[in-house]
């Protein structure tokens, strides 16, 4: 018997930090990665992460993700 996750919500994670090498996703430190928070849908996590890239834009090595948690969650 397999049980199924249902759920209406879903979570978005926005993070981010600098990168050794901006043709990657590999972070330079990641005690320094920034954890902007979780959203409950993708246009809250869409804005929050408008808002830090466009704070970042003059640093180039700089990169900000929105990861779907909720697919991650899912069976």
């Amino acid at each position: 018997m397999t049980t199924a996750i249902e759920s209406d919500q879903k979570l978005h994670l926005v993070f981010g930090g600098e990168l050794e090498d901006v043709s990657g996703v590999r972070f330079r430190d990641l005690k320094d990665l920034d954890v902007v928070g979780i959203f409950p849908d993708y246009a809250s996590a869409q804005k929050a992460w408008r808002s830090k890239a466009q704070a970042t834009v003059d640093s180039a090595q700089t990169r900000y993700f929105i990861v779907h948690l909720h697919r991650l969650l899912e069976p």
